[in-house]
């Protein structure tokens, strides 16, 4: 089920996000996909927010059905100061059995994307079609980095918090949990998991930026929010002066959290071994060092993950869908559905 508003797709990112260099990578990728992100944010509300939205009205959720079986949510946060979309896919028994409660799957999108993107490139609502489970797609900014910025907005409490409070409260959501992300949504599952130990069961990362102070990640992740024309060391502040900071929302810093939690950590190696679709096999090899680091250092603590490292691949949907096939045992079996 796509969403008639964002019908323009957002494959072009993956084709122009990356250049010789980090900071290079999205200015590049800027030029060819910004009207299309700048149109994609007007059409959702998005912005960033300051201490002065705090103080906007809250009001109630309003709800928009896409589909027998597809709604988007507007939610009000207090953790934003506006409201912000999540995209539902409710359980094909949801309006037959209003004694049951569900399990949720939570996906997460990735940078210069919104929470459209899994309804768009993937089907994930025909797939979980009769699995009897709920589907939250949540907003996470136009970064895609779900986390609580240092100067703007708390994604981490918007999906962590007041998401789950509406599922709960309105579409009879149990409290299992699992959450999988590509990109940025990779390091927002790995970051959540890790920072708020029980709140899921399961945590899959697709292409994830999962050690975010490893030579360079520093630098990309600076280069995604520059891409959006947000303040400079708006997200966690200065690398080395805000250390601690850094560290704290570092998933591998944080991999002791993940103890007890099922796992799926995937990435490819990008240009080397590659199919020559540079562009965005360049940022998948930017990434490659973090997720082995980050592999590594649950290996060292004993915390059990399945990972999957391929030769060549890209930083692109063609990859995560397949990825999300490969974990989704793991994954069904952590919510109790079918696989």
């Amino acid at each position: 089920m796509s969403d008639p508003t964002t019908a323009m797709s957002r494959r072009a990112v993956t084709r122009t996000a990356a250049a010789a260099s980090l900071a290079a990578l999205f200015d590049a990728a800027a030029t060819g996909t910004a009207g299309a992100a700048a149109m994609t944010r007007a059409t959702t509300g998005r912005a960033a927010t300051t201490g002065a939205a705090a103080t906007r009205t809250v009001t109630t959720p309003t709800v928009t059905q896409l589909g027998p079986r597809t709604l988007d949510v507007s939610l009000p946060s207090a953790a934003l100061g506006r409201s912000a979309p999540v995209r539902l896919v409710l359980p094909s028994s949801f309006a037959t059995q209003p004694g049951r409660t569900y399990p949720v799957l939570y996906l997460l999108h990735g940078a210069h994307d919104d929470y459209t993107s899994w309804t768009r490139e993937t089907d994930i609502v025909a797939f979980t079609e009769g699995r009897e489970l709920i589907v939250a797609m949540p907003d996470a900014g136009p970064t895609g980095i779900p986390t609580a910025w240092r100067s703007g907005p708390d994604y981490e409490t918007f999906q962590l918090s007041e998401v789950p409070a509406l599922l709960t409260r309105d579409y009879r959501a149990s409290g299992v949990r699992v959450v999988a992300g590509v990109s940025t949504g990779g390091y927002g599952a790995m970051a959540h998991a890790a920072r708020h130990p029980g709140t899921f069961a399961a945590a899959a990362s697709y292409s994830g930026i999962l050690d975010t102070t490893a030579p360079g990640v520093p630098t990309l992740m600076d280069a995604i929010v520059a891409r959006e024309n947000l303040a400079a060391l708006s997200l966690w502040g200065n690398p080395i002066l805000n250390a601690l900071t850094w560290r704290d929302f570092n998933p591998r810093a944080r991999a002791a959290g993940l103890r007890g939690t099922a796992l799926y950590v995937s990435s490819g190696s990008g240009v080397v071994g590659g199919s020559g679709d540079w562009l965005p096999e360049a940022l998948e090899s930017a990434l490659w060092p973090s997720a082995h680091a980050f592999a590594d250092t649950l290996a060292l603590l004993g915390v059990r993950a399945t990972t999957h490292f391929y030769a060549g691949g890209g930083h692109s949907w063609a990859y995560w869908k397949r990825e999300f096939g490969a974990s989704w045992p793991m994954l069904a079996g952590a919510l109790g559905v079918p696989a």
